[in-house]
């Protein structure tokens, strides 16, 4: 039995069961509030750590914000900068490549001008070197002709001359008559096939002796002197003899008077170191000329031993052609010192024109290279600058962040 409040109650009493239940349930509530209270402790002071690095993650995410904001401003700044230093950089290549190019332009016309400069001089040189010797051919062909023309004629008298032998008598009627005869007959052949500063007429050697005709040839052979002779008498009465006894006495008298001939140009017209080791004797008459090679070889083959040569009025002119062609010769050779100066600086201004055009194509390299150099130059700062504007700042932001941004949640008790 139970007695509460001067009340008993049996144990099976509904009133004391339930009293006994709300007491159960009241006692059950305190335990379990009991128990929350102490859980709710141990919440609170797990949670105080929670709320602490929940307000470092605040200030930490604050001090991001306040970072992004200035890697914003930093970034714009970056990027401003870096389009102030590409628009000077261009700006500085175009300026650099404008004054190269210039410099270039400037070379090559100076180095284009010196180079017509020197290839008008040369052209100039050249053409007036071709047209002095195209001028001397000319004019030694016109003088050519001229002179065949002449010849020409010449043969022509000669040969009219030839033609009236038997009439010499009648113009040669004394020996001082025939003598200026031959006289002239030479000196027209001589004036004719000669220029006139290469033969003196009526020229007196050193011994006092005075030929007719003295040819200035070179040494060797030297000044050759050209005699007139004309045996006449003889030869005429060669010609009129009819008997055997006659004939005989008309060839004798021909041979001496033309070895005699020949012995006198020997020792007056051959001297040693004035004149040539021989002479001419130039017989006026072709039939006189013919009669002796004909007739006699002898007199022919004296005059060869004696170095004196017979000639006629056509082998005269055939000799002195000869002789024109020595002289022409040597008046070569003589020139042939300046013709080789001219050919030497000729050859030294070729020699400059090659080093010039050296020097020019070295200078056309160098401005190649700088120009290759200055776009490779060029390309590598325009490769740069589209890395800065391309960069990864993402890279940047994570190397950037500070440590203290970084939240290490607790593992737990």
């Amino acid at each position: 039995m139970i007695e509460i409040g001067g009340q008993v109650y049996a144990p099976g009493d509904p009133a004391v069961l339930a009293a006994a239940g709300a007491v159960f349930v009241t006692l059950l509530v305190l335990v379990l509030l009991i128990l929350a209270l102490g859980a709710a402790r141990r919440s609170a002071r797990l949670t105080e750590p929670l709320i602490y690095q929940m307000n470092e993650l605040g200030r930490a995410v604050e001090g991001l914000g306040q970072g992004q904001a200035q890697l914003t401003g930093g970034l714009r700044t970056v990027s401003d900068t870096q389009t102030t230093a590409q628009a000077q950089v261009l700006q500085t290549l175009e300026a650099r490549l404008a004054e190269v190019q210039r410099q270039v332009n400037d070379r090559l016309s100076d180095n284009a001008l010196k180079s017509a400069r020197s290839l008008s001089e040369m052209q100039e040189k050249v053409n007036a070197v071709l047209q002095g010797g195209s001028e001397k051919t000319t004019k030694s062909l016109t003088e050519l002709e001229a002179r065949l023309k002449a010849i020409d004629a010449a043969q022509e008298n000669i040969t009219k001359l030839s033609g009236d032998v038997l009439s010499l008598q009648d113009i040669l009627s004394n020996k001082q008559t025939r003598g200026a005869f031959g006289e002239i007959q030479l000196t027209d052949i001589v004036s004719k096939a000669l220029p006139k500063d290469s033969f003196t007429l009526q020229a007196t050697l050193q011994n006092g002796k005075r030929a007719d005709c003295l040819i200035h040839l070179p040494n060797p052979p030297g000044p050759i002197v050209i005699d007139s002779k004309f045996p006449l008498e003889a030869y005429e009465a060669l010609r009129r003899a009819e008997a055997q006894r006659d004939l005989d006495i008309a060839a004798r008298d021909l041979r001496t008077a033309v070895r005699a001939h020949i012995k006198a140009i020997a020792e007056r017209y051959i001297i040693e170191g004035e004149t040539a080791d021989g002479a001419l004797m130039f017989l006026p008459s072709e039939a006189v000329y013919a009669e002796l090679h004909a007739n006699f070889p002898e007199i022919v083959r004296d005059g060869f031993a004696a170095r004196v040569w017979i000639v006629s009025p056509t082998t005269c002119m055939a000799t002195l052609n000869t002789m024109r062609a020595i002289l022409k010769d040597a008046r070569m050779r003589e020139q042939a010192g300046a013709i080789r100066k001219t050919l030497k600086q000729l050859h030294r201004d070729v020699e400059l024109v090659v080093e010039r055009v050296g020097k020019l194509d070295s200078h056309f390299n160098q401005a190649r290279a700088d120009i290759d150099g200055i776009t490779t130059a060029a390309e590598r700062a325009g490769k740069r600058a589209e890395r800065l504007d391309n960069f990864d700042f993402e890279e940047i932001e994570a190397d950037a962040t500070p440590a203290s941004t970084v939240v290490r949640l607790p593992r737990g008790e």
